[in-house]
Protein backbone atom coordinates (compact mmCIF):
# COMPACT_ATOMS: atom_id res chain seq x y z
CA UNK A 1 0.00 0.00 0.00
CA UNK A 2 1.42 3.35 -1.04
CA UNK A 3 1.38 5.99 1.73
CA UNK A 4 1.46 8.67 -0.97
CA UNK A 5 -1.97 7.97 -2.47
CA UNK A 6 -3.42 5.87 0.36
CA UNK A 7 -4.20 2.87 -1.83
CA UNK A 8 -2.64 -0.38 -3.03
CA UNK A 9 0.01 -0.29 -5.76
CA UNK A 10 -0.98 -3.68 -7.16
CA UNK A 11 -4.37 -4.82 -8.40
CA UNK A 12 -5.89 -7.49 -10.59
CA UNK A 13 -5.56 -6.58 -14.29
CA UNK A 14 -6.44 -7.64 -17.86
CA UNK A 15 -7.53 -11.28 -18.41
CA UNK A 16 -8.03 -12.05 -14.73
CA UNK A 17 -10.00 -8.83 -14.20
CA UNK A 18 -12.35 -9.67 -17.07
CA UNK A 19 -12.63 -13.25 -15.76
CA UNK A 20 -13.32 -12.21 -12.15
CA UNK A 21 -16.10 -9.94 -13.44
CA UNK A 22 -17.59 -12.77 -15.51
CA UNK A 23 -17.37 -15.41 -12.75
CA UNK A 24 -19.36 -13.09 -10.43
CA UNK A 25 -22.33 -13.02 -12.81
CA UNK A 26 -25.57 -14.39 -11.40
CA UNK A 27 -26.00 -16.90 -14.23
CA UNK A 28 -22.71 -18.76 -13.59
CA UNK A 29 -23.41 -22.23 -12.18
CA UNK A 30 -20.94 -25.09 -11.79
CA UNK A 31 -21.40 -28.85 -11.39
CA UNK A 32 -19.71 -30.88 -8.65
CA UNK A 33 -16.97 -32.07 -11.04
CA UNK A 34 -16.12 -28.49 -12.06
CA UNK A 35 -16.13 -27.35 -8.42
CA UNK A 36 -13.77 -30.15 -7.36
CA UNK A 37 -11.37 -29.22 -10.17
CA UNK A 38 -11.47 -25.55 -9.14
CA UNK A 39 -10.91 -26.44 -5.46
CA UNK A 40 -7.50 -27.87 -6.40
CA UNK A 41 -6.49 -24.35 -7.47
CA UNK A 42 -7.45 -22.79 -4.12
CA UNK A 43 -4.27 -22.16 -2.09
CA UNK A 44 -4.33 -23.76 1.41
CA UNK A 45 -7.68 -25.43 0.71
CA UNK A 46 -8.95 -27.27 3.80
CA UNK A 47 -10.57 -30.10 1.83
CA UNK A 48 -14.15 -29.00 2.55
CA UNK A 49 -16.41 -28.29 -0.43
CA UNK A 50 -18.85 -25.45 0.37
CA UNK A 51 -22.56 -26.41 0.38
CA UNK A 52 -24.18 -25.90 -3.05
CA UNK A 53 -26.36 -22.83 -3.63
CA UNK A 54 -28.95 -24.95 -5.48
CA UNK A 55 -29.78 -28.43 -4.19
CA UNK A 56 -32.52 -29.65 -6.55
CA UNK A 57 -32.98 -30.95 -9.24
CA UNK A 58 -29.19 -31.30 -9.13
CA UNK A 59 -26.59 -29.56 -6.94
CA UNK A 60 -25.10 -26.42 -8.46
CA UNK A 61 -22.53 -23.98 -7.08
CA UNK A 62 -22.35 -20.31 -8.09
CA UNK A 63 -19.34 -18.43 -9.42
CA UNK A 64 -19.59 -16.08 -6.43
CA UNK A 65 -19.02 -19.07 -4.12
CA UNK A 66 -15.89 -20.04 -6.06
CA UNK A 67 -14.32 -16.59 -5.85
CA UNK A 68 -15.26 -16.41 -2.15
CA UNK A 69 -12.86 -19.33 -1.57
CA UNK A 70 -9.98 -16.92 -2.23
CA UNK A 71 -11.28 -14.34 0.27
CA UNK A 72 -10.08 -14.58 3.89
CA UNK A 73 -12.83 -15.84 6.21
CA UNK A 74 -14.23 -13.03 8.34
CA UNK A 75 -13.76 -10.28 5.74
CA UNK A 76 -16.62 -7.77 5.74
CA UNK A 77 -17.02 -5.05 3.12
CA UNK A 78 -20.03 -3.02 1.97
CA UNK A 79 -20.15 -0.75 -1.07
CA UNK A 80 -23.47 0.90 -1.85
CA UNK A 81 -23.94 2.06 -5.43
CA UNK A 82 -26.99 4.32 -5.03
CA UNK A 83 -26.83 6.20 -1.72
CA UNK A 84 -30.25 7.86 -1.95
CA UNK A 85 -32.29 4.82 -3.06
CA UNK A 86 -34.57 2.72 -0.82
CA UNK A 87 -33.23 0.06 1.56
CA UNK A 88 -34.56 -2.78 -0.61
CA UNK A 89 -32.75 -1.43 -3.67
CA UNK A 90 -29.57 -0.92 -1.61
CA UNK A 91 -29.33 -4.38 -0.07
CA UNK A 92 -30.83 -6.59 -2.77
CA UNK A 93 -30.05 -4.67 -5.96
CA UNK A 94 -31.88 -5.79 -9.08
CA UNK A 95 -28.90 -5.14 -11.34
CA UNK A 96 -26.34 -6.76 -8.97
CA UNK A 97 -24.78 -3.34 -8.38
CA UNK A 98 -22.81 -2.35 -5.29
CA UNK A 99 -20.92 -4.99 -3.30
CA UNK A 100 -21.42 -6.93 -0.07
CA UNK A 101 -18.84 -9.32 1.35
CA UNK A 102 -20.07 -10.82 4.63
CA UNK A 103 -17.92 -13.20 6.67
CA UNK A 104 -15.62 -13.83 3.71
CA UNK A 105 -18.52 -14.68 1.36
CA UNK A 106 -19.45 -12.53 -1.64
CA UNK A 107 -23.20 -11.98 -1.20
CA UNK A 108 -23.95 -9.69 -4.14
CA UNK A 109 -22.13 -7.38 -6.53
CA UNK A 110 -19.56 -7.93 -9.24
CA UNK A 111 -15.81 -7.58 -8.77
CA UNK A 112 -14.46 -4.95 -11.15
CA UNK A 113 -11.56 -2.50 -11.41
CA UNK A 114 -13.16 -0.35 -8.68
CA UNK A 115 -13.16 -3.19 -6.14
CA UNK A 116 -10.21 -5.48 -7.00
CA UNK A 117 -8.05 -3.05 -8.99
CA UNK A 118 -5.31 -0.88 -7.47
CA UNK A 119 -7.87 1.50 -5.94
CA UNK A 120 -8.11 2.73 -2.36
CA UNK A 121 -10.87 1.29 -0.17
CA UNK A 122 -11.29 -1.81 -2.34
CA UNK A 123 -11.01 -5.50 -1.45
CA UNK A 124 -7.20 -5.62 -1.70
CA UNK A 125 -6.74 -2.49 0.42
CA UNK A 126 -9.11 -3.83 3.08
CA UNK A 127 -7.44 -7.28 3.19
CA UNK A 128 -3.99 -5.65 3.48
CA UNK A 129 -5.10 -3.36 6.32
CA UNK A 130 -7.05 -6.01 8.25
CA UNK A 131 -4.96 -9.16 7.70
CA UNK A 132 -1.51 -8.00 6.57
CA UNK A 133 0.59 -8.48 3.42
CA UNK A 134 0.76 -12.30 3.43
CA UNK A 135 -3.03 -12.64 3.28
CA UNK A 136 -3.17 -10.02 0.51
CA UNK A 137 -0.64 -12.07 -1.49
CA UNK A 138 -2.70 -15.22 -0.82
CA UNK A 139 -5.79 -13.45 -2.20
CA UNK A 140 -3.90 -12.40 -5.34
CA UNK A 141 -2.63 -15.94 -5.91
CA UNK A 142 -5.94 -17.61 -5.12
CA UNK A 143 -8.13 -15.25 -7.13
CA UNK A 144 -5.91 -15.46 -10.20
CA UNK A 145 -5.49 -19.25 -10.20
CA UNK A 146 -9.24 -19.85 -9.67
CA UNK A 147 -10.33 -17.28 -12.25
CA UNK A 148 -7.77 -18.23 -14.90
CA UNK A 149 -8.69 -21.92 -14.61
CA UNK A 150 -12.41 -21.12 -14.85
CA UNK A 151 -11.93 -18.69 -17.75
CA UNK A 152 -9.81 -21.24 -19.62
CA UNK A 153 -12.78 -23.63 -19.58
CA UNK A 154 -15.49 -20.99 -19.97
CA UNK A 155 -13.78 -19.18 -22.84
CA UNK A 156 -13.90 -15.53 -23.82
CA UNK A 157 -13.72 -13.98 -27.25
CA UNK A 158 -14.81 -10.83 -29.05
CA UNK A 159 -16.10 -10.61 -32.61
CA UNK A 160 -17.53 -8.14 -35.10
CA UNK A 161 -21.02 -9.11 -33.88
CA UNK A 162 -20.30 -7.32 -30.59
CA UNK A 163 -19.96 -4.01 -32.42
CA UNK A 164 -23.25 -4.09 -34.35
CA UNK A 165 -26.00 -2.13 -32.53
CA UNK A 166 -29.73 -2.77 -32.92
CA UNK A 167 -32.04 -0.50 -34.96
CA UNK A 168 -33.23 1.59 -31.97
CA UNK A 169 -29.64 2.29 -30.88
CA UNK A 170 -28.63 3.29 -34.41
CA UNK A 171 -31.59 5.70 -34.44
CA UNK A 172 -30.55 7.22 -31.10
CA UNK A 173 -26.94 7.65 -32.24
CA UNK A 174 -28.11 9.31 -35.46
CA UNK A 175 -30.32 11.67 -33.42
CA UNK A 176 -27.37 12.64 -31.20
CA UNK A 177 -25.14 13.30 -34.20
CA UNK A 178 -27.88 15.21 -36.05
CA UNK A 179 -28.46 17.55 -33.10
CA UNK A 180 -24.75 18.30 -32.81
CA UNK A 181 -24.47 18.87 -36.56
CA UNK A 182 -27.24 21.47 -36.29
CA UNK A 183 -25.28 23.11 -33.46
CA UNK A 184 -22.15 23.22 -35.65
CA UNK A 185 -24.17 24.72 -38.52
CA UNK A 186 -25.43 27.46 -36.18
CA UNK A 187 -21.85 28.22 -35.06
CA UNK A 188 -20.65 28.29 -38.69
CA UNK A 189 -23.49 30.63 -39.68
CA UNK A 190 -22.72 33.04 -36.84
CA UNK A 191 -19.01 32.97 -37.81
CA UNK A 192 -19.72 33.78 -41.47
CA UNK A 193 -22.09 36.60 -40.46
CA UNK A 194 -19.41 38.04 -38.12
CA UNK A 195 -21.72 37.74 -35.09
CA UNK A 196 -19.57 35.18 -33.22
CA UNK A 197 -18.41 36.58 -29.87
CA UNK A 198 -14.73 35.73 -29.29
CA UNK A 199 -14.05 33.83 -26.06
CA UNK A 200 -11.63 35.43 -23.54
CA UNK A 201 -8.02 35.17 -24.73
CA UNK A 202 -8.97 33.91 -28.22
CA UNK A 203 -9.61 35.49 -31.58
CA UNK A 204 -12.71 34.67 -33.64
CA UNK A 205 -11.02 31.85 -35.58
CA UNK A 206 -9.79 30.10 -32.39
CA UNK A 207 -13.23 30.54 -30.78
CA UNK A 208 -14.89 28.94 -33.80
CA UNK A 209 -12.43 26.02 -33.73
CA UNK A 210 -12.93 25.47 -29.99
CA UNK A 211 -16.74 25.58 -30.13
CA UNK A 212 -16.96 23.22 -33.10
CA UNK A 213 -14.59 20.66 -31.61
CA UNK A 214 -16.48 20.78 -28.31
CA UNK A 215 -19.79 20.10 -30.10
CA UNK A 216 -18.30 17.19 -32.04
CA UNK A 217 -16.69 15.71 -28.92
CA UNK A 218 -20.06 15.91 -27.17
CA UNK A 219 -21.64 14.06 -30.11
CA UNK A 220 -19.10 11.24 -29.73
CA UNK A 221 -19.54 11.01 -25.95
CA UNK A 222 -23.34 11.01 -26.18
CA UNK A 223 -23.25 8.33 -28.88
CA UNK A 224 -20.96 6.25 -26.65
CA UNK A 225 -23.13 6.51 -23.56
CA UNK A 226 -26.30 5.75 -25.58
CA UNK A 227 -24.62 2.64 -27.00
CA UNK A 228 -23.41 1.57 -23.57
CA UNK A 229 -26.90 1.95 -22.11
CA UNK A 230 -28.60 -0.09 -24.82
CA UNK A 231 -26.13 -2.98 -25.16
CA UNK A 232 -26.79 -6.02 -23.00
CA UNK A 233 -24.30 -7.26 -20.42
CA UNK A 234 -23.78 -10.37 -22.57
CA UNK A 235 -21.93 -8.18 -25.08
CA UNK A 236 -18.22 -8.99 -24.86
CA UNK A 237 -17.01 -5.43 -25.56
CA UNK A 238 -19.29 -4.11 -22.81
CA UNK A 239 -18.05 -6.78 -20.39
CA UNK A 240 -14.46 -5.67 -20.94
CA UNK A 241 -15.37 -1.99 -20.52
CA UNK A 242 -17.48 -2.55 -17.38
CA UNK A 243 -14.97 -4.85 -15.70
CA UNK A 244 -12.25 -2.28 -16.44
CA UNK A 245 -9.89 -4.76 -18.10
CA UNK A 246 -9.74 -2.92 -21.45
CA UNK A 247 -11.58 -0.18 -23.31
CA UNK A 248 -14.10 2.50 -22.38
CA UNK A 249 -17.36 4.02 -23.59
CA UNK A 250 -15.40 6.17 -26.06
CA UNK A 251 -13.83 3.08 -27.66
CA UNK A 252 -17.25 1.44 -27.89
CA UNK A 253 -18.70 4.53 -29.57
CA UNK A 254 -15.77 4.58 -32.01
CA UNK A 255 -16.41 0.96 -32.95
Amino acid sequence: VSPQRNGPLMGIVQDTLCGIYKICRRDVFLSKEQVMNIMLWVPDWDGVIPPPAILKPRPRWTGKQMISMALPSGLNLLRVEKDNSSLVEKFSPLTDGGLLIHGGQLMYGMFSKKTVGASGGGVIHTIFNEYGPDTAVAFFNGAQTIVNYWLLHNGFSIGIGDTIPDAITIQRIENCVRERKKEVETITASATENTLEPLPGMNVRETFESKVSRALNNARDEAGSETEKSLKDLNNAIQMARSGSKGSTINISQM
